[in-house]
């Protein structure tokens, strides 16, 4: 599961270095800090010049009492009628700098991308895809079996791509399955307790 991200303001200056035309929403908004569904984010997506990057919203309208749908299945995303047409034509990639997710105990854990040192470092490449609802574009992210890193707090996680496989993922629909059953690389773990207020 993926139920918040964040994005910091290198994360978005690294997406205007590495796509070919930025959109001008993205540029006013910069969609930057926590972001949660329902909520606009950076996505990049390709387009005639290439790579892409502007904004669309976080979910797909949901029904009965499920309001908003944000993550997807990749193990079934191809037998959902409601995901189908979207993931086979629609790819896009969220870039974040990390995202969060609280374990048995409500303890808020944050991961992030992983160099050779055990830093944190670079930006993490959410694999998702969208489909228009009213009027504007909607994206989900596609979520994995959870990999060792993730392994106490949550079982499942975000399908994570590589830099060099950002355009294949976007543009290469032979490789799709393939993509949707990588297991994502290891990630940075770092904990910290929820502020609750006690009333007596």
């Amino acid at each position: 599961m993926c139920g918040r991200f964040y994005v910091d303001d290198e994360t978005a200056r690294e997406i205007e270095r590495t796509v070919q035309k930025i959109d001008e929403k993205l540029r006013r908004k910069r969609c930057t800090g926590d972001i949660h569904p329902t909520e606009y984010a950076a996505v990049i997506s390709t387009g005639q010049e290439g790579m892409v990057a502007d904004t669309k919203k976080w979910g797909f309208p949901g029904f009965g009492s499920q309001k908003t749908i944000f993550n997807a299945r990749a193990e079934s995303v191809l037998e959902k009628k409601m995901f189908r047409d979207s993931i086979l034509q629609r790819r896009l990639i969220i870039p974040a700098t990390g995202f969060y997710e609280w374990n048995a105990r409500k303890e808020k854990v944050t991961f992030t991308s992983l160099d050779e040192n055990g830093n944190s470092v670079g930006i993490l490449y959410l694999a998702g895809f969208y489909n228009r609802y009213e009027g504007e574009d909607r994206f989900v992210i596609l979520t994995t079996a959870a990999n060792a890193s993730m392994a106490g707090t949550h079982d499942r996680m975000p399908l994570i791509l590589e830099p060099q496989e950002m355009e294949a993922w976007l543009r290469e629909d032979t490789k799709l399955e393939q993509f949707l059953q990588k297991e994502p690389r290891q990630l940075k773990k770092s904990m910290e307790y929820e502020q609750q207020t006690l009333i007596f």
